[in-house]
């Protein structure tokens, strides 16, 4: 399709209809719509339109290994055919918890032990169209029920399964009284949306006191969906610095700096933070249960409500450091001890894990986002928050006359998922409740089923993202060998030794975070032939171009996508390079890693200005414009930022 994409095909014959060129009833005597765009609301003209459309030739390059997208494999959704053939929770095999575990045979090498049983044989699911044997709707699951209209707080069976899973066993210990609460949401942006409903009020530059402007606090690196949800409505985005070990709680750039040091003439002084704590994206950092504490004491001190996104939470890697070290010939470091929560989960792999602030909440400030995007499937767009209840009831009423409830589809699918396996007993159990109250404060439901699944995905990606790294690193460096200077040197050889880039293994989530070291490039700040330097923005999009070409064919995310105001984007986003090695098939991340590397080593033996050039120049462009070209590439982060 000449490098255009089904929707610009789309859009091509949309508007050959509307201007009357094909289609026998169209007339082009008919006069136009009015222009009523004065009627938009604010929020509605600060909305930006995509970019992304001039890159979707990218994605269609043939054989092109996407490294850059944040999808979970299709090979790990747990539906095998649209019938709802489902895998089994044993299909994948589980790494250990604690580093101390480890060498293990499977994580040092990256091939998991042979199936025992046929787990990876699918098991089939069916929801009933309709049960007729039950009259209370409140307590049905079959079709006939889950695609009527239903409660905003989500479909019965599974709001009592999500509710107990949340409090019983993902977070046991929430300090305050009778703990929280929970309501299905249409995935963690439509959460975040309606979270930005319930806290925050929409600002116009121009209209409103600068004084009522309100600040999200957020790290320095961000998912592009949160500024594109924040930023129309007048939001403004104040970031705090962080370190390889996340987000800093106090010295100079610090959470506490940046509250304690505030100016009221840039605005109200933030009273909200977005972070995503537990293999944070685009960064792979954990945030310790140490460094949440210190960050929700200044909470606490300073009134901000902590809005805590955790799609990969279960994806935490205790192999990392070790692993780390021995690919590097390095010391393996002292690991702090394991986190023991107070109140077991009642499963070792949920014990391990680093907990989320809601473990030290005590004022009831956090806000926390789950979905099923990254442990069923991104297309079922289903998720849940866990707050306090006087949060959950304002949100209901935000939901009520919003998206109603999630799709009865999916509802009904993933409850048959997570709750057809259980026992006769348990089931019985529930339908002999009565009320609502009782429904929804079910305990009975059977976990372990769900809960081997995603352990057995954490040692699916876990041992990717090993094979991946060790790659990484054995391509990280270039090495030339040159001539001694010296004649009584003839019989020794000189070897440079360039590090092209650097990253610390991720210690969670679905991606490596790369600083490419562009200083090192051989035309770093050469002049081009206008004159004008060749910088890092010009070397970033030089080589993701470069890469996206034979023999290399990957396709990575770039800094600027995630930098979180232009100011970061212009002075380090473009230095940065984000990995996924979630989406690719297991047998593609050899090959991909190795393209990579192999690339930017080609692409740091360019000597030639005209080449950089060439690479970044638009088709049919007099001349290169880079800043409009960064700022393209940071519109891509929607896309494929996730």
């Amino acid at each position: 399709m000449d490098g255009r994409s089904y929707h610009d095909e789309a859009r091509v014959a949309a508007d050959a209809n509307a201007d009357g060129s094909r289609g026998a009833t169209v007339s082009e005597d008919k006069p136009l719509p009015v222009d009523l765009s004065h009627h938009y609301s604010e929020v509605t003209r600060s909305r930006l339109a995509s970019k992304i459309k001039e890159y979707y030739k990218l994605f269609q390059i043939p054989g092109i290994a996407n490294l850059a997208g944040g999808l979970p494999n299709v090979r790990f959704f747990p539906f095998d055919t649209l019938e709802a053939q489902t895998a089994k929770p044993e299909r994948w095999t589980p790494t250990p918890n604690y580093p101390d575990e480890y060498p293990l045979s499977s994580a040092a090498t990256g091939e998991a032990p042979p199936p025992v049983d046929d787990p990876a044989a699918p098991a089939r699911i069916l929801v009933p169209k309709e049960i007729t044997d039950e009259t209370d709707l409140l307590k049905k699951i079959d079709l006939a029920t889950a695609l009527q209209y239903g409660m905003s707080e989500g479909y019965p069976p599974l709001l009592s399964w999500v509710r107990q899973f949340t409090r019983e066993h993902l977070h046991p210990n929430v300090p305050y009284r009778n703990g929280p609460d929970v309501i299905l949401t249409c995935g963690s942006t439509d959460g975040f949306s309606k979270t930005l409903d319930l806290l925050v009020d929409s600002w116009s530059e121009g209209i409103s006191d600068i004084r009522d402007r309100p600040g999200l606090l957020c790290e320095t690196f961000i998912y592009g969906s949160i500024l594109t949800q924040s930023l129309p409505r007048g939001v403004q985005v104040s970031p705090v610095k962080a370190d390889e070990f996340g987000m800093l709680a106090t010295g100079e750039g610090g959470l506490e700096d940046v509250l304690e040091n505030w100016d009221p003439a840039k605005g109200r002084r933030p009273h909200l933070m977005y972070t995503v704590t537990l293999g944070h994206n685009p960064t792979g950092i954990v945030l310790s249960i140490e460094r949440k504490k210190q960050i929700y004491a200044i909470c606490s001190k300073y009134d901000v409500i902590i809005v805590e996104d955790e799609p990969y939470w279960y994806l935490q890697f205790p192999s990392a450091a070790v692993e780390e070290a021995k690919s590097r010939d390095e010391p393996v470091p002292d690991l702090p001890d394991a986190y023991k929560p107070a109140i077991s989960s009642g499963y070792p792999f949920l014990d391990s894990l680093t907990p989320s602030f809601l473990t030290v909440d005590t004022d009831g400030r956090v806000i926390r986002l789950d979905t099923f995007s990254k442990t069923v499937a991104p297309g079922c767009r289903l998720g849940w928050i866990t707050a306090q209840p006087a949060f959950i009831e304002r949100l209901t009423r935000i939901t009520e006359c919003s998206t109603q409830q999630p799709s009865g589809f999916v509802q009904s699918m993933i409850s048959e998922l997570v709750l057809g396996a259980q026992p006769a007993a348990v089931k019985s159990s529930f339908l002999s409740l009565r009320t609502s109250r009782e429904r929804a404060a079910f305990t009975g439901w059977q976990m372990g089923g769900w809960v081997r699944w995603l352990e057995g995905l954490r040692g699916m990606y876990e041992r990717r993202m090993n094979r991946m790294c060790r790659l990484l690193d054995a391509g990280s460096f270039q090495l030339k060998t040159g001539t001694p200077l010296r004649s009584a040197d003839s019989d020794w050889g000189v070897v440079t030794k360039t590090q092209l880039f650097s990253y610390r293994w991720p210690r969670g989530g679905m991606f490596v975070w790369i600083k490419m070291h562009f200083e090192t490039h051989p035309l770093w700040q050469a002049p081009g032939t206008s004159g004008a330097p060749i910088d890092g923005p010009a070397l970033s999009i030089a080589l993701l171009m470069f890469l996206t070409a034979r023999p290399h064919l990957v396709l990575a995310s770039v800094g600027a996508m995630f930098s979180s105001t232009d100011e970061i984007r212009d002075e380090v986003g473009w230095a940065y390079y984000r990995l996924c090695f979630a989406a690719v098939a297991e047998d593609v991340i050899d090959a991909s890693s190795k393209r990579f590397t192999d690339g930017i080593h080609k692409f740091w033996r360019i000597k030639d200005v005209k080449e950089i050039e060439r690479l970044i120049k638009p088709p049919g462009a007099d001349e290169v414009d880079v800043d409009a070209l960064s700022e393209e590439m940071a519109q891509l982060g929607t896309w494929m930022g996730c």
